[in-house]
């Protein structure tokens, strides 16, 4: 795809190395932009620890392209906080510090996760409560000329966005009641492939929707090549959409992660 710029996400990719020294690994590897899941592990950060991630990807000379708002425990299975009525206001915390980083780094692509079906929590509360935080969040993001992406994701029963059309009934309804016009999906083809979503069908009727795409391969998430999906195939349909983002790569390498871009020379 002539249009399409990669990007390499540093928290599953050179998880080798400590944090803050992966965005050099990643140039030396020949990328010029990365991307991020929240890179700490509170919604706040103290002022040393931002201003040390950010100069650790400015010191390497790559962009950062990519940054998750904060999502809770995603280790111990939390995908979000935005819709939980007693968490929501971490989120609400964290829009200005992960602007203020999107700011410095030249980041305009946040992605907030939704967050996982609480017990004893009406669906419909949860979706009022988020449908607040993204209205905020898409006002946070608006001030640096960014976008709020929405990412439906497989593994985790509890999580209600799955696929395309989950995301998009969200954007539509934030758009709806909020006025707000940037937000965009996230395509994901490991995640919506493995929910058994129809790709070409998304790409062909909401492309204009799409404002970044992930890559990996199904099954096992590894890198291209190592499952069934036709790459060639979606990079064109995207590619003849109109599609000239990123495109991250958020695999996990079958060995080093140095050597797992083979499949870029094929």
């Amino acid at each position: 795809m002539s249009s399409i710029r990669y990007d390499v996400n540093l928290s599953i990719l050179f998880t080798e190395l400590d944090l803050l020294q992966r965005p050099a690994a990643a140039k030396a590897a020949g990328f010029d932009a990365v991307e991020y899941w929240w890179p700490f592990p509170v919604a706040v950060p103290s002022d040393r620890e931002v201003d040390a991630f950010v100069r650790a990807v400015s010191d390497a000379g790559v962009r950062l392209v990519g940054l998750n708002f904060f999502a809770g425990d995603l280790p111990a299975g939390e995908r979000g906080v935005l819709s939980d009525p007693k968490r929501a206001g971490e989120f609400t915390d964290n829009l200005d510090v992960a602007v203020g980083i999107g700011d410095r780094l030249g980041c305009r692509a946040f992605n907030a996760l939704y967050g996982n079906r609480i017990d004893g929590v009406a669906p419909s509360e949860q979706d009022d409560v988020a449908t607040e935080n993204l209205i905020r969040a898409a006002a946070a993001t608006a001030r640096i000329d960014g976008r709020v992406l929405i990412e439906p994701v497989s593994g985790v029963p509890s999580y209600p966005l799955r696929k395309a059309a989950d995301a998009l009934r969200v954007i539509d309804r934030v758009h709806e009641e909020g006025g707000v016009d940037n937000l965009r999906l996230l395509f994901d083809l490991y995640h919506l492939t493995v929910n058994g979503d129809d790709l070409d069908a998304v790409i062909e009727r909401r492309a204009r929707d799409i404002g970044h795409v992930q890559i990996a391969d199904a099954p096992g998430r590894g890198e291209p090549g190592t499952g069934g999906i036709d790459f060639d195939h979606y990079f064109a349909a995207l590619d003849a959409a109109g599609y000239t983002g990123y495109l991250g790569l958020e695999y996990k390498p079958s060995g080093a992660s140095a050597d797992s871009f083979d499949w870029l020379a094929r």
